[in-house]
C-alpha cells in the first residue's frame, strides 16, 4: 500500500496540468477527423493494389446478407 500514494500524487499532478493547459488528451480525436485522415490512404491502397474488385465483391456479399 505504500507505493500507491506516489502514483495517486502523480495522477493528481497530471490532472492539474491537463486542466491548466486546456488541451485535449493525446490520442483522442473526433471520429470524422480520423475518417477524413484515413480515406485518402485507403483510396490510394485500393488503386495501388487493385482491390476495387475485391471491395465490390465483399460489399455485394454484405448487401445480400443484410437483405435476408
Amino acid at each position: 500500500m505504500a507505493d500507491t500514494a506516489p502514483r495517486a500524487m502523480i495522477r493528481t499532478q497530471g490532472r492539474k496540468a491537463y486542466a491548466a493547459s486546456g488541451s485535449r488528451p493525446a490520442g483522442r480525436r473526433h471520429p470524422l477527423v480520423a475518417t477524413a485522415m484515413v480515406l485518402p490512404l485507403a483510396a490510394l491502397l485500393v488503386v495501388a493494389f487493385g482491390g476495387w474488385d475485391a471491395m465490390v465483391t465483399q460489399a455485394s456479399s454484405v448487401g445480400v446478407m443484410l437483405g435476408r
